[in-house]
């Protein structure tokens, strides 16, 4: 069999794409491989929320096109959001590509191998999603099971890229959803992770209209002890309906990904987002009333054009006043056809940049240690997603997404354990197992 590699980068939607990926290319003779230098074919599957991450797809494909120097029948595949993106110019700046493959492509895959396999150089970007088929999924190997139930999004932020490589949003039909789960569990998947840019939106363009909660209900009555989770939620989204859903089923999690991006109002209007400090707050109350332990992360941009320091300072203020468990960060990075790139007299400086997501940073860190150390002293049930034989460590997450190291000899990977929390640390707790 010929040997593939895939890299890549970014969100867990694109890790969801690579397994996809990876099972359509076992059909047509390909095994995986963890060494690039021993494959036949080389995907990069690209990320482009921020700068840095498509440079470092353009650097990685750079060392391959040198490889194929001396390798000339060596297949290289361009794949993702950068690809969606730069299309046939990419064809001009790496001469060595044989196929750019955009994100609503991915079922096309198949046939576009096949062509450059008799020696055709292929771009297949259109924005027209290729029709979802019944490939097999090559799942890597572990405890958690990532599965796509929407695609896209509507909103147009001003900073963001994803409505311009993802295209609108597109709910998956369900019995799709539900087949690859049930298919999932079969394989040893212990959690459950349903992804969407805008997972709340499920089901809008469906026919008959379904939404997230009818879809968790589904999954959540399926046999068997496992967990589910479900990210991205736009703040304004997360309904009465969806609440209720996570308190009444037991499979779901206590967990709710929110992206805030600015704790300023006139930063959030700025950057197209549909609520102020105050809704946004008045969600986060509300759940946090409703659910007891509840964990909800954040995420946060340092440096948008025409951020003041006042604007700044009530970004770290809300963090605190929120009492966010957790958030990413990251510093403003200006993407193509974007409204906020255009902001060019506007942009901060790099140092302020640099500056600002550094306290940014700091300001995180002293939240999250405050949230790890509610727990210490309770009884918390860990499902094992690993075992390190070498330190006698196994490491978890309970329900609330918190990560636990714990002393134990044996590996206990996929099942569940309780145990009392003994210390916090910044970014994970300790326990130890309750005989």
């Amino acid at each position: 069999m010929k040997k593939v590699y895939i890299e890549t980068l970014g969100c867990q939607m694109n890790k969801s794409d690579a397994e996809r990926m990876y099972g359509m290319l076992e059909h047509l003779d390909y095994t995986q491989t963890e060494e690039p230098r021993e494959a036949d074919m080389l995907v990069i599957n690209t990320c482009s929320i921020r700068q840095l991450s498509e440079d470092k797809a353009y650097s990685q494909i750079g060392v391959w096109g040198k490889w194929k120097k001396s390798r000339p029948d060596l297949k290289i595949v361009f794949a993702g959001c950068v690809a969606q993106q730069a299309g046939e110019k990419l064809f001009r700046r790496a001469p060595y590509v044989d196929l750019v493959l955009g994100t609503q492509r991915l079922y096309e895959l198949p046939e576009l191998v096949k062509r450059i396999e008799n020696g055709e150089r292929v771009v297949s970007v259109e924005e027209k999603p290729y029709k979802e088929n019944s490939t097999q999924i090559k799942r890597v190997k572990g405890v958690n099971a990532w599965i796509p139930i929407m695609e896209g999004c509507n909103n147009f932020c001003t900073y963001c890229i994803v409505p311009y490589t993802r295209g609108r949003e597109r709910s998956r039909a369900p019995e799709l959803i539900i087949n690859e789960v049930k298919k999932a569990l079969e394989e040893g998947f212990k959690e459950i992770t349903l992804l969407g840019q805008n997972v709340d939106s499920y089901g809008k363009d469906l026919e008959p209209h379904q939404n997230l909660s009818w879809l968790l209900r589904q999954i959540n009555s399926l046999d068997g002890k496992f967990r589910i989770r479900f990210v991205t939620s736009y703040p304004t989204d997360i309904t009465e309906e969806l609440i209720n859903t996570v308190i009444e089923l037991d499979k779901v999690c206590e967990y709710f990904h929110i992206p805030m991006q600015s704790g300023d109002d006139y930063i959030l209007k700025k950057m197209n987002r549909r609520y102020d400090y105050a809704t946004y707050k008045q969600i986060c109350d509300n759940i946090r009333s409703r659910i007891p332990d509840v964990t909800i992360t954040s995420d946060f941009i340092a440096g948008f054009p025409g951020e003041t320091e006042e604007q700044f300072q009530n970004t770290l203020k809300a963090m605190s006043e929120l009492e966010l468990d957790y958030s990413n960060t990251a510093a403003y990075s200006p993407r193509e056809k974007t409204v906020a790139a255009k902001w060019v007299d506007l942009y901060v400086p790099e140092d302020v940049k640099t500056e600002r997501l550094a306290r940014l940073n700091e300001h995180n860190r002293a939240c999250c240690l405050k949230s790890n150390q509610k727990y210490v002293g309770r009884e918390m049930e860990v499902l094992v997603e690993k075992f390190e034989e070498d330190k006698n460590i196994i490491t978890g997450r309970t329900r609330n997404n918190k990560i636990v190291h714990i002393p134990c000899e044996k590996d206990l990977t996929g099942e569940f354990v309780n145990v009392t929390i003994t210390s916090a640390r910044t970014w994970y707790l300790r326990g130890e197992i309750i005989n």
